[in-house]
């Protein structure tokens, strides 16, 4: 599968860096803030095709559905974040709105 990895709900800048090489990052505007006022060096973390492939059967959609509900963390954690990402969506539209 082609398949696009996109990490999000990132504390500090210490989790972004971890990432770097990810496909796409969601980043806050204060994490945005604090990275471009950062001198720290980024080394790439991710390199795209540098782990094999896995051989365990392929989780079907009930059975993915099964372990997402069946995890408390999981369900709340991803509906926390993709509140959060709409808050931060609409602080970084109103930021590049008093820039332009």
């Amino acid at each position: 599968f082609n398949t696009v990895v996109m990490g999000a709900s990132f504390r500090n800048i210490g989790e972004i860096l971890a990432l770097a090489g990810c496909d796409r990052l969601t980043i806050s505007p204060q994490l945005m803030d604090e990275l471009a006022n950062s001198t720290e060096t980024i080394e790439q973390k991710l390199i795209a095709g540098s782990v094999q492939p896995s051989q365990e059967a392929p989780l079907t959609e009930a059975m993915f559905r099964w372990q997402m509900n069946d995890d408390a963390m999981a369900t709340e954690k991803l509906a926390e974040g993709i509140r959060n990402f709409a808050i931060d969506q609409v602080k970084l539209e109103k930021q590049l709105a008093e820039m332009l």
